[in-house]
């Protein structure tokens, strides 16, 4: 991998590991139709901890005093009522199932799930999904000629049940092309809860889950094409680009529809089963090199 090809990768995971369309997709065919080598799964779960260092900064005060009522309440009962304590112990329950559903299927993440096919399915039938589930969302927001405004529900409201619904979307994303935001948020709104508190539990449980796939995949970093420079590199732009993606983002949900992302993931599956029916682009492009 050249220092160009890390530099437009870094920038590519670090525009869309927030947004709903799939940071890990978007790599995969940033490099297909650049005639790159796929940069592949080590590649981009390491990329992502660049990411997830935006997340740290950004949520800092958050995550600070999670962390603080979350130890206090190993050993003060009285703490465990506490909303930010309950947070912790629900940020660890919700990355059971990518972590157990993560290493199962290590080897089919790194392989057939790469294929562009299954890529642009993904992102049509999640498009569809997210375009639903915020549908319901603004006629619960707005109400109608014979409906009352809906009051959602807040991570206040966050118990065991959602956290692991919550946790089960997340886990979807180990399929190129669903997006972990995207199906996290998609999940939030579908149970009744704002655009603002599900993108918020959605980048909170994101941290353990994305940093240990990262450390777990740095064995793997500078074999085959893909050296230790450029993926150091592609992860220092992917954390810029994404500190200033998340802040963009959370202003973002709180007035706008998520209708820009559902067409977008809509048109560029269809766009990708047109390219790989006319012989345009091979669903494996990339993978037989490096």
């Amino acid at each position: 991998m050249s220092w160009f090809e890390s530099f437009v990768l870094g920038l590519v995971q670090g525009l869309t590991e927030f947004l709903p369309i799939s940071s890990s997709a978007h790599l995969r065919l940033t490099a297909a139709f650049a005639g790159w080598h796929d940069p592949g799964a080590a590649f981009t779960a390491i990329t992502q901890i660049g990411t997830e260092a935006a997340v740290l900064i950004y949520f800092r005060k958050d995550i600070a005093r999670i962390i603080s009522a979350w130890f206090r309440s190993l050993t003060n009962s009285s703490m465990r009522s506490d909303h930010d304590a309950q947070m912790g112990w629900l940020v660890i329950i919700g990355s059971i199932p990518i972590g157990v559903l993560g290493v199962t299927f290590k080897d089919q993440i790194e392989g057939p799930f790469r294929d562009l096919r299954l890529i642009a399915t993904t992102l049509i039938v999640l498009g569809i999904v997210l375009g639903i589930a915020d549908r319901l969302a603004a006629r619960d927001e707005t109400g109608g000629k014979h409906r009352a405004i809906k009051e959602r529900k807040s991570l206040k409201e966050l118990g065991v049940r959602d956290g692991l619904i919550f946790g089960f979307c997340q886990a979807m994303a180990l399929v190129p092309g669903v997006s972990r935001s995207g199906a996290t948020i998609s999940g939030g709104l579908l149970m009744g809860y704002t655009r603002e508190a599900a993108a918020r539990y959605s980048f909170l449980l994101a941290i353990p889950a994305v940093l240990a796939s990262g450390v777990f995949e740095l064995k793997d970093a500078g074999e085959g094409h893909v050296s230790w420079g450029p993926t150091i590199f592609a992860t220092i732009i992917a954390f810029a680009v994404g500190y200033a993606v998340i802040a963009w983002f959370m202003k973002f949900i709180t007035t706008k529809s998520f209708m820009p992302f559902v067409i977008y993931r809509v048109l560029l599956g269809i766009l990708l089963f047109v390219l790989i029916g006319m012989g345009v682009l091979s669903p494996h492009a990339g993978e037989s090199a490096g």
